[in-house]
């Protein structure tokens, strides 16, 4: 951990605001200056995924809890991230350290353009010094393409910035065997595979009410990680400097996996599916054995309304979605290709149809 060069930093909306709705100047600044002193060589470069701007925007607004419904998040985003930037670049200043805004949705990294132009701007802000920070962009986004929480769009930004470690700030020091306010329970320092964590219960809500995620999702977001290569620490805020530093602190996830093209850990994780194709089972066992990529020939149907560069789901003849790839054709398009070789299909619709509809390099497996 010590030895990190590129590290993600996650910090939950609890542990820079008050219950109420509000920045907490001193918990900020707090986490300023540990960053501060991690850059300070200047042989290490951070990334902050921050939460906070819809907690942020509550008090400003005159509401008291966080809101259930999308518009009122978006309208507490709006004031909040602003409150939030402005707070962080002010702190950051003491320290000559100019801040980076980045706001994410997950459409913006799973389409190839899109993904492309994150991952520049992430390394140009890097190499010119700044501190990015980023956060999902609450403000336009829908249902459709959210992220859900921080913890998952932090694991899935280590991936796209080649991070060599990933720490989650909470408002609790590591997982437990048990409910950590309760006697006779101890913290898991190691978790090398999922299985270590078999038969513990690792709850569900945030404590402080002002966020969206929970121990479960710094879980997930540590499976997603590792199984990306990334080693996760995940610990309290106000126990940042030791996870940064090396020391034993908090729960360390290590890697079960190698990293795969950026991309498809985003297509995996962050998409959400515009439509499916059926496929016949010759065609389901050329994508998911011979990891083949999908030719119109092998497609049985198509449902749903989508444009070429959307994530659809491949399904099986029962149903089953067996993978996620990005698609070629728009909707529309594919009921007459349904079926056909592309030999065909150029013959008598020209050139451009004679590709795949899912190509192998857009597309990951969901079930083994």
């Amino acid at each position: 951990m010590a030895q990190a060069h590129r590290i993600v930093v996650k910090v939950g909306s609890s542990s820079l605001t008050t219950a109420a709705g509000g920045l907490d100047a001193d918990r900020v600044d707090a986490l300023v200056d540990v960053l501060a002193k991690v850059r300070s060589g200047g042989e290490r470069e951070v990334v902050l995924v921050s939460s906070g701007a819809i907690a942020a925007g509550l008090a400003p607004l005159g509401l008291r809890r966080r809101p259930t419904d999308l518009a009122r998040q978006q309208a507490a985003a709006s004031v909040g991230q602003g409150l939030l930037v402005a707070r962080y670049t002010a702190s950051c200043a003491r320290h000559g350290i100019r801040v980076g805004q980045v706001l994410l949705t997950s459409d913006d990294t799973s389409r190839r353009a899109h993904h492309r132009n994150a991952s520049r701007t992430l390394d140009k802000l890097l190499a010119m010094g700044a501190l990015p920070i980023v956060n999902e962009n609450d403000t336009v986004a829908t249902d459709e393409i959210r992220f859900g929480d921080n913890d998952r769009l932090a694991a899935l930004v280590a991936h796209l910035v080649r991070a060599d470690l990933l720490v989650l700030l909470s408002d609790v020091d590591g997982v437990y065997d048990g409910d950590p306010s309760k006697p006779g329970t101890s913290r898991i320092a190691e978790v090398h595979g999922p299985a270590d964590l078999d038969g513990i219960d690792i709850g569900s809500a945030s404590k402080a009410g002002v966020g969206t995620g929970g121990m479960v999702t710094k879980v997930e977001a540590a499976r997603i990680a590792t199984g990306a290569g990334i080693p996760v620490v995940l610990t309290s805020a106000v126990h940042a400097a030791d996870a940064l530093a090396g020391r034993d602190t908090g729960t360390y996830f290590h890697t079960t996996g190698r990293r795969s093209a950026d991309r498809l850990l985003w297509l995996q994780h962050a998409s959400t599916p515009q439509g499916a194709l059926t496929l016949d089972d010759g065609a389901v066992r050329a994508v998911v054995e011979r990891r083949t990529s999908l030719l119109p020939a092998g497609i049985a149907s198509v449902e749903g309304e989508f444009t070429a560069g959307d994530p659809v789901e491949l399904r099986d003849s029962t149903g089953r979605a067996v993978a996620r790839g990005i698609v070629n054709f728009d909707a529309k398009e594919i009921p007459q290709l349904i079926g056909r070789s592309t030999r065909e299909l150029a013959r008598e619709l020209g050139p451009a149809y004679e590709r795949e509809v899912v190509h192998r390099d857009a597309l990951v497996l969901l079930q083994r």
